[in-house]
């Protein structure tokens, strides 16, 4: 501003002439509480639009503070984790894959600020860093729960995880390929006889590792020939627990009398040791269990020790000079699987034997597996053909 001539003030345009903001619009938030936002010169159409998107939203439930979404993305994230109800060990296992393949690409940036292209360059450094095609799907899975969880809590507007410019990956749906009855033999017979039924009662009853871990022969009905398998053992927090099976899910499995008899020779030679662990996590209730397996020193296995100084040594030993993840104790189960098929066994025993959650997800992962005969083919077609007869209506001789 200056003055002219007569000394009366005369206004001048600046450098900042058209920059301030001019228009303001004060509404009440659906608690309430007054909020307000302004706008430049010349956007009082922009103003006004808003004003009415305020209201609808409101009217429709559909209104968010634009404020909530300033909260951090790795706040959010962990609040997610933190608030699942998953057993212990899974629990902890989900907040891993969220403080190092979640936080660290989005960190720094607040929930709303995340907008589809960061969703996508988030999933091309993943690939980038060489996680597996379903380690990826895993970690979407998570990302769009974050922001599902977000969106319900009014800290944003809509989900960019789901946006349409998003490739959502895919699973790589890579087939199972046992183990041979030769390989496994190999591996018996290169493990040290203190852990030879860490090949026998997988490829024998299809276990998973924890729950061989977990195996007790007082778990043998006799009178019927099944085991009853209930518990594995598992780390949470660091600390060795007795838990159920994979979703709580007891099942009980056939056992063939040559198994049988080869674990009562090593429980001679090895006799079971009782075992006290909490049940489920560190402060649960103490439950004993007489192992069978367990290591040099009376104690039960975990999963990475075993794996470096018990599993991979045997399998160099036996031949298989680079492990795979392939080659790991659950090849002995796809091994029983195999087998069961093989005989004839239905995809609905199987998959009651595996523990599965249902026969469907037995028959995706084995159905390549299912025997097939070109002869047994060949001869229910023609028995359908003659019952047919020929072209004059008289059945053909067999």
């Amino acid at each position: 501003m200056r003055f002219n001539d007569k000394g009366k003030p005369v206004m001048e345009k600046t450098e900042l002439y058209g920059i301030g903001l001019r228009y303001k619009v004060r509404y009440l938030d659906p608690e309430g509480q007054e909020r307000s936002k302004s706008f430049p010169d010349k956007q009082k159409k922009r103003a006004e639009d808003f004003l009415i998107e305020v209201e609808s939203d409101k009217r429709e439930g559909k209104y968010v503070d634009p404020r909530a979404g300033r909260i951090s993305f790795k706040t959010v994230a962990e609040r997610w984790a933190a608030a699942q109800t998953y057993d212990h060990t899974t629990r902890e296992r989900v907040a891993s894959r969220v403080a190092n393949h979640l936080v660290p690409y989005f960190e720094g940036k607040s929930i709303a600020a995340v907008r589809p292209s960061d969703v996508q360059g988030w999933l091309r450094w993943l690939q980038e860093r060489g996680v597996s095609a379903n380690s990826r799907v895993l970690y979407f899975t998570h990302l769009v729960s974050v922001f599902s969880f977000a969106k319900e809590d009014k800290l944003i507007v809509s989900n960019p995880a789901q946006a349409r410019s998003v490739t959502r990956p895919r699973e790589d749906h890579t087939r199972v390929q046992p183990w041979s009855a030769e390989r496994a033999q190999a591996v018996l017979r290169a493990l040290p006889a203190r852990y030879r039924p860490s090949v026998r009662i997988p490829a024998g009853l299809g276990l998973r590792q924890g729950e061989v871990f977990g195996f007790s022969l007082d778990d043998v009905d006799r009178e019927r020939n099944i085991v009853r398998v209930e518990r594995q053992v598992r780390i949470v927090n660091n600390v060795l627990c007795f838990a159920p099976p994979k979703r709580g899910k007891t099942r009980e499995v056939p056992i063939g009398s040559r198994l049988l008899a080869e674990l009562d020779e090593y429980a001679e030679e090895f006799p079971p040791t009782l075992t006290t662990l909490p049940w489920v996590h560190p402060d649960g209730k103490p439950v004993t269990v007489n192992l069978l397996m367990v290591d040099y020193d009376g104690l039960p296995f975990r999963r990475g020790g075993f794996r470096l100084n018990v599993w991979r040594p045997a399998l160099k030993r036996a031949g298989i000079a680079e492990p795979t993840r392939a080659d790991g104790m659950h090849a002995l189960r796809h091994l029983y699987a195999s087998v069961l098929l093989d005989a004839g066994e239905s995809i609905k025993a199987l998959s009651a034997y595996l523990g599965h959650s249902d026969p469907g997800f037995t028959l995706r992962v084995y159905t390549h597996l299912l025997p097939t005969s070109h002869e047994r083919t060949r001869k229910a077609v023609d028995g359908l053909l003659r019952s047919f007869g020929n072209d004059s209506g008289r059945p053909q001789a067999a």
